[in-house]
């Protein structure tokens, strides 16, 4: 299964040529996992904090293929790519803009590496790609 979303490019995302300026895909990138979470494992990222959770990102690579500009409206989408014991790689795509990939880690209490929870591991599963 595939995650989508749509988000619209506003004046906040671009540079004075008016384009997404490159850092704020990372943040559309982070709003696509964080909105995941919620929409699909139900849990959300204030949930996980007021728990002592975490899910830090451990890696984030993006190719930036074709600019976006004020006004455009991208449908994202969001794939798992890979499932590890503790670790999820998301493959995150906005149509023909940009792919992303991003590492997370599920992190409990201790600040340390810990397994995904099973009711978790299931839902991401059913996103594996």
């Amino acid at each position: 299964m595939i995650y989508t979303r749509t988000i619209p490019i506003e004046f906040c995302h671009c540079d004075p040529a008016g384009i997404v300026f490159y850092p704020r895909y990372a943040e559309m990138v982070n709003h696509m996992v964080e909105n995941y979470f919620i929409d699909v494992l139900g849990y959300s990222f204030a949930e996980m904090m007021a728990a002592g959770q975490g899910m830090p990102t451990a890696r984030l690579e993006v190719d930036f293929r074709k600019p976006s500009r004020l006004g455009d409206r991208l449908n994202w989408t969001l794939a798992v790519e890979h499932l590890g014991r503790s670790s999820a790689r998301f493959l995150v795509r906005a149509e023909d803009r940009i792919e992303a990939r991003s590492t997370v880690v599920w992190m409990e209490r201790d600040f340390t590496p810990s397994p995904w929870p099973e009711a978790f591991r299931a839902k991401l599963e059913a996103y594996h790609a």
